[in-house]
């Protein structure tokens, strides 16, 4: 039997939790609430949601110090829900971790949409096991992506990384020594056009490059800046 979905939904306006939740429910996912920061990072950290909906102004903590508190521990995809709509703040929401972004008002639907592809892009992550005949995997020394579990491995260690994290190593990992200047890889990595928000680029790669980093210096050096460009994925066997 299949995993019931579970997805946390944050915001201080009871309307929009209530709507979103009637949508999501729609959708057989099982809906937990919480109407400020302090509860909501209680509960993303004593649960594990297969989504969190967080919007960004709320009381005591705000999204932005929610979402990087969750990714000090956790790896869930979270998508950020925001009546602002300025560069600076997704740029923030990204620079936190955040997965995806949404700007109030928006239509349910396109929430419920957003989730799927979310969903479909985290899908088996933390509940699939090792498959020996799995044929879509990635080896280099210090480093094996397996594309069928979507794991990644640095030295033999699981390395935890979010949704949009392992994508752009994804991507990078099939084009050894290609260099992808940063609007290439917001238009192939994101899928969406966020207006010259370049920083959101640097920003995942800083975050994992850290990751990588803890296990293996190696492994982190294989994703190569390329000054004036962009960035590539080059093999390093030292």
């Amino acid at each position: 039997m299949d995993k019931q979905v579970k997805i946390l939904v944050v915001d201080d306006e009871e309307r929009i939790r209530r709507l979103l939740k009637m949508y999501l429910e729609r959708e057989n996912y099982i809906i937990d609430e919480a109407d400020n920061g302090d509860d909501a990072l209680k509960k993303a950290l004593e649960n594990d949601y297969d989504v969190i909906l967080l919007d960004l102004m709320l009381p005591g903590r705000d999204g932005i110090e929610v979402c990087k508190e969750i990714r000090e521990k956790k790896a869930t995809p979270i998508i950020m829900l925001t009546a602002k709509g300025e560069e600076s703040n997704r740029v923030q929401g990204f620079e936190a971790g955040t997965d995806d972004y949404i700007v109030k008002p928006f239509s349910p639907r396109e929430v419920v949409l957003r989730v799927k592809a979310l969903l479909r892009r985290a899908a088996n992550t933390m509940y699939v096991f090792a498959d020996t005949t799995a044929k879509d995997v990635l080896v280099f020394p210090h480093l094996t992506i397996d594309n069928d579990a979507h794991r990644v491995t640095v030295d033999g260690q699981e390395v935890n990384l979010t949704p949009k994290e392992y994508e752009l190593l994804l991507f990078l990992a099939k084009s050894p020594d290609k260099v992808f200047d940063r609007e290439q890889l917001l238009k192939e990595v994101w899928h969406y056009e966020f207006f010259g928000d370049l920083r959101t680029v640097d920003t995942h790669i800083k975050r994992l490059r850290e990751k990588l980093n803890k296990v293996s210096p190696t492994a982190a050096k294989m994703i190569v800046t390329v000054w004036g460009v962009g960035y590539k994925f080059e093999v390093v066997n030292d």
